[in-house]
């Protein structure tokens, strides 16, 4: 936040929880009273548990996971939508939620139920982007792949990406700033028509 402050922009931090509703009014009012409208969204809270069979995974687990990844990019997505879209008189605007190519490969014996939560992202993120197109808004997801993050010390194996990289065809793990330029992309003018797309950014896996 700092660095963006120094180069000139404006910045908030507002801690939340993206699946309490609570929390997520109370940051777009943050929003709209200090930054003005919203005119862009990235979904990128998620998390991910232990590993583990699906089996092992009890109701708690599941509803972690799910509220988290799924309950709040809609909640997120829906008031966006209210600030952005021309049917509220808005000035459009474009989303991009966070998904996973684990959502094609499944996670066995892993995590599973996070699989599943980022197939429902890619899902969300074709409807939505229907529902709103000719109201301004577009909406797209990138798909990252084995990507260099602390999120797999959440799993237990922060040394993941090295372990499975062999299986990835340019033989590497991602960057965060690879997926960031994707994003960064997808949000910008010179994508002003695509909608409903899904960007994989996982080394050819």
């Amino acid at each position: 936040m700092q660095d963006i402050v120094k180069a000139g922009g404006r910045a908030i931090a507002v801690a939340a929880d993206v699946g309490v509703e609570a929390d997520v009014l109370r940051l777009f009012e943050r929003v709209d009273a200090e930054l003005g409208r919203v005119t862009a969204l990235v979904n990128n809270a998620g998390i991910l548990e232990k590993h583990m069979r699906v089996e092992e995974m009890d109701a708690g687990r599941l509803t972690r996971v799910l509220t988290a990844n799924v309950v709040g990019s809609f909640l997120c997505a829906r008031e966006a939508v209210k600030r952005m879209s021309a049917r509220h008189g808005g000035p459009g605007g474009a989303i991009v939620n966070l998904s996973s190519a684990a959502s094609r490969l499944g996670s066995p014996n892993e995590y599973v139920d996070y699989a599943a939560s980022k197939g429902a992202i890619d899902t969300f993120t074709i409807g939505l982007a229907k529902e709103v197109a000719a109201e301004g808004i577009r909406v797209n997801a990138v798909r990252p792949g084995v990507i260099y993050t602390d999120i797999h010390a959440d799993g237990g194996e922060p040394g993941r990406v090295d372990r499975v990289k062999s299986a990835v065809p340019m033989l590497r793990g991602g960057q965060p700033e690879e997926v960031a330029k994707a994003i960064l992309w997808l949000l910008s003018d010179e994508a002003s028509y695509s909608t409903g797309a899904i960007l994989d950014v996982t080394g050819g896996r």
